[in-house]
């Protein structure tokens, strides 16, 4: 008899609970229960609260990292057309700045007044030479623009040589520092007046017969001096004297003129359509 009991009892405990369980559901589906049902459904979400923060701290970065994949190739895109627009913008700065530097050396070129009324050609240079025995440069013009050989070429500071080879639409410029030139100058404090000549690149003038006697101080002005024949108009700045000195029993000055354009940074010149004649 008492096994009997024993296996009743579950079976009326399960059944209990199955009817309590569908009396609850039948309640909260119909709305009877009201606040009753809210309340443990209410109690049981506190309940599980802590466990479901502590599910979601767990995994979120797991999820963070899924989904940083699934984005990865859009932020590379991205990355790369910020980069893109940088580049572009980095361009149009530097084209600017020297679209600018341009204009302005162009400009630059009307400032020697003292060849305002010969008539000029305004170049580009396009080429420099790569020797140290052979300083030249070349511009975009030639006979086509009315370039001659001979003809003096300067910049809006002074004089930088003159044409020794031309052809149709280009021309060969010597420069005043290549040993093979040599030009006729005047010093603009004692007007005494000599031939400058070139000594290489980065080297002054060496200026010959100037009077061992002549008064010539450190900073003075050179300018070509337009002697009858010379190659060059008169008064164009040349450069200013950095050595000065009269060695004993010399029979002229020793002298030193540093050129006053600067020939490593030659973009725009001008070339006179000048002769002595």
């Amino acid at each position: 008899m008492a096994v009997y009991r024993r296996a009743a009892r579950p079976r009326f405990t399960l059944f209990l609970l199955i009817l309590t369980s569908v009396t609850v559901i039948t309640l909260d589906y119909r709305g009877d229960a009201g606040g009753v049902i809210d309340s443990i459904k209410g109690t049981a979400q506190d309940a599980f609260a802590p466990v479901q923060d502590a599910a979601d701290a767990a995994f979120r970065p797991v999820g963070d990292f899924f989904q940083g994949i699934t984005h990865y190739g859009a932020l590379e895109k991205e990355n790369a057309r910020l980069r893109d627009q940088l580049e572009e913008a980095r361009g149009q700065t530097l084209r600017a700045a020297d679209a600018e530097r341009e204009r302005e050396q162009l400009l630059e070129l009307d400032n020697l007044t003292v060849v305002q009324n010969i008539p000029s050609v305004a170049a580009r240079v396009v080429s420099t030479s790569t020797s140290n025995f052979d300083l030249t440069i070349q511009i975009d013009k030639g006979t086509n623009a009315g370039v001659a050989l001979r003809m003096p070429v300067v910049t809006g500071a002074g004089l930088v040589g003159r044409v020794t080879s031309v052809s149709r639409t280009r021309s060969t410029i010597l420069l005043i520092t290549d040993p093979a030139s040599s030009v006729g100058i005047r010093l603009t404090g004692s007007a005494e007046v000599g031939v400058a000549n070139g000594r290489g690149s980065d080297k002054d003038l060496s200026v010959d017969f100037v009077a061992p006697d002549a008064e010539v101080a450190k900073g003075e002005v050179v300018v070509s001096s337009g002697l009858q024949q010379s190659e060059f108009p008169p008064s164009i700045p040349i450069g200013k004297v950095t050595q000065a000195s009269s060695p004993n029993g010399g029979f002229q000055k020793f002298l030193r003129v540093k050129p006053i354009v600067d020939l490593h940074r030659l973009s725009f010149v001008k070339v006179l359509q000048w002769s002595p004649s």
